[in-house]
């Protein structure tokens, strides 16, 4: 039997939940078999319907809000869709990644349903920030040491596998990544660190409640894999703590 879902934050009109690494949100042709899905676990625990109204790949984890009615469901859809929500992401990648970058590369969506090649490019950006990083005294390259970095990423637009695209392309993948990732690193955390998952986490959202405009702004921890490798590598300052907080709308009245 699953363990229930750890709930971030809920209210009459809205859930956020740790979605784990690995469960499908929902099912889609790409379930192929599988029988558990988050919608339908949160359903279950709750004992009432949910509406998801944004997405989160399979292999990342991290904070998911649902609608608990449909009437919420439209509003915070057009929130993520429009844009108007604040995402905050770690990720592990190889290399010692940049101080900081805005990634401005289009790219083409993956629906699974046509060839790449043929579909439209589309404009993406994320703005990406080296947090901290490690040097291991092991060979994996060609290189006597292997270096990794912990970094920030911040989407400013919602494409496919954005984030694991935009720093593969950079030079800097994701550990974990089977398929825009290099499978010798891969295989190194999986074999030797004990980490066999995407190590990417969706670690907090800020939004606008729909309800009575106050600024909810959630924060996700680490699962335990994660939160294991940061203790490892010296981290531990960077693990988001888990919370949310909601503030008042700003009015005149409280402006300077």
């Amino acid at each position: 039997m699953s363990l229930p879902l750890p709930i971030l934050y809920q209210d009459n009109d809205l859930v956020a939940v740790h979605k784990p690494s690995g469960l499908l949100v929902h099912r889609s042709p790409l379930a192929r078999g599988e029988t558990e899905f988050l919608l339908q676990r949160l359903r279950d625990q709750l004992g009432q319907r949910v509406y998801p109204v944004h997405r989160l790949d399979r292999p990342t984890s991290g904070v998911m809000v649902f609608a608990l009615s449909p009437e919420m469901a439209a509003p915070l859809s057009q929130a993520f869709s429009e844009r108007h929500v604040d995402k905050r992401y770690l990720a592990v990648v190889r290399g010692i990644g940049p101080d900081h970058e805005r990634i401005d590369r289009a790219l083409r969506e993956e629906d699974g349903t046509r060839p790449k090649a043929d579909m439209p490019a589309m404009p993406a950006i994320t703005e990406v920030r080296r947090l901290d990083s490690v040097e291991l005294p092991v060979r994996i390259d060609r290189y006597p040491q292997a270096r990794y970095s912990l970094m920030e990423a911040t989407p400013m637009s919602g494409r496919r596998h954005q984030i694991r695209r935009h720093l593969s392309g950079i030079g800097y993948p994701i550990i974990g990544d089977a398929k825009h990732g290099k499978g010798n690193h891969n295989r190194f955390f999986r074999d030797q660190l004990d980490c066999d998952r995407l190590l990417l986490a969706a670690v907090s959202l800020a939004f606008e409640h729909p309800r009575d405009r106050h600024r909810l702004h959630l924060c996700c921890p680490l699962d335990d894999t994660m939160t294991r490798l940061f203790d490892r590598f010296g981290w531990r300052a960077h693990l988001p703590r888990p919370g949310a907080d909601l503030t008042p709308p700003t009015t005149h009245r409280d402006r300077p």
